[in-house]
C-alpha cells in the first residue's frame, strides 16, 4: 500500500471513531439500537483493519505516522468524556427551550396526550428535539406540581437516560418514572441527569 494511501486512511479511520464516540446517542435515535451492531462493527472495524496495516507498515517501511494517528485515537477514545461532553452541550443549549415546556406544563398548556400512557406528553413538533426517542417527555406528580423527564436516550423500557426537571430542586427518587437510577447528577437549580438499566 503507498505511503500516503495509508495516512490517508488512517486519518479517515481515525476521525470516523471520533465522530462515533461523539455522536452515537444521535445515531441510536436515528436507527434504533438494534441496528446499531453493524454501524460498530463497520467503524470499528475499518478501524481495527488500517491499525493492523500500519503496524505492519512500521515494520516493513518505517512509517510510523499512521501508528501514531491510531496509537492517538485510541488513547482519546479511551480518556475523553465524549458521554459528558455532549449532555453538557445538550443541556446548556437546550435549557431555555426545555424551560418554556415544563412553563406550558405547569400552566395547563401541554397535557398528557398520549392515548397508552397517560404519563406522556408528546410534544409539539417544535419542541420535539429536545426530547430523544420519538419527542415525549414523562411528567410525574409531586408535592408542588410534576416533575418532568427529558429523555436524552429511550432504551427498552426500563433502560434509559434524561434531564429532570424537579419543582423543588430536590433529587428524584431511584425508582422515579418507573426506573431503576443508579445514576443521579445535579445539572443545575432544579435539573438533574438520570441514567436508568
Amino acid at each position: 500500500m503507498k505511503k500516503n494511501s495509508l495516512l490517508y486512511l488512517s486519518i479517515f479511520s481515525s476521525v470516523l471513531v471520533i465522530l462515533y464516540m461523539f455522536f452515537q446517542w444521535k445515531i441510536v435515535d436515528i436507527i434504533t439500537e438494534f441496528l446499531m451492531l453493524p454501524v460498530i462493527l463497520i467503524v470499528f472495524g475499518f478501524f481495527v483493519l488500517i491499525t493492523i496495516l500500519a503496524i505492519i507498515t512500521l515494520f516493513k517501511n518505517k512509517n510510523w505516522k499512521p501508528v501514531v494517528i491510531q496509537i492517538v485515537t485510541i488513547i482519546l477514545v479511551f480518556i475523553v468524556p465524549f458521554n459528558q461532553i455532549i449532555l453538557d452541550i445538550d443541556f446548556k443549549i437546550n435549557k431555555s427551550k426545555r424551560e418554556q415546556v415544563v412553563k406550558m406544563v405547569e400552566n395547563g398548556e401541554l397535557k398528557p396526550n398520549v392515548s397508552y400512557n397517560s404519563a406522556l406528553i408528546h410534544l409539539p413538533t417544535k419542541y420535539k428535539h429536545l426530547s430523544s426517542g420519538g419527542g415525549d417527555i414523562v411528567i410525574e406528580k409531586s408535592n408542588n406540581g410534576y416533575d418532568i423527564l427529558f429523555f436524552t436516550y429511550r432504551g427498552i423500557p426500563d433502560n434509559f437516560s434524561g434531564f429532570v426537571y424537579t419543582v423543588n430542586d430536590q433529587k428524584p427518587f431511584t425508582k422515579a418514572f418507573n426506573g431503576d437510577f443508579k445514576e443521579i447528577d445535579k445539572m443545575d437549580k432544579n435539573w438533574f441527569f438520570v441514567g436508568s438499566n
